[in-house]
């Protein structure tokens, strides 16, 4: 499944845009969600919303980074990679504007490289 509400953006326009979605079905099966980040949370909710809709058996999250101070929807995570401040990190798959995503770590974007 992929997922964005970001576009070409720093912060989430709020609208979750379904790129694509499962080829098959999850009722009665164990999910495991992997994210690469968790900042405000309503992605992911829209997200588990849809998924529990489906009826997995289970459903648990996993996320690489999980940025907790732009939490604005409350969430269970079952598995965290790291916590991070509140900065906005490129690298490793993560971009700006499809821009840094194939760095081969994890970086913070200085605030005056970010438009």
């Amino acid at each position: 499944m992929e997922v964005s509400s970001y576009g070409d953006g720093t912060d989430s326009s709020g609208i979750v845009r379904i790129l694509e979605d499962l080829s098959q079905s999850i009722e009665g099966r164990h999910v495991l969600l992997v994210e690469d980040i968790v900042d405000t949370g309503h992605t992911l909710k829209y997200i588990i919303d849809n998924l529990s809709t489906r009826h997995p058996k289970t459903l648990r999250i996993c996320t690489l980074l999980d940025r907790r101070g732009r939490r604005e929807v409350e969430l269970n995570l079952d598995y965290v990679g790291f916590v991070i401040p509140n900065k906005f990190v490129i690298g490793y798959g993560l971009d700006l504007a499809q821009r840094y995503r194939n760095l081969p770590h994890i970086a913070v974007l200085d605030d005056e490289e970010i438009p």
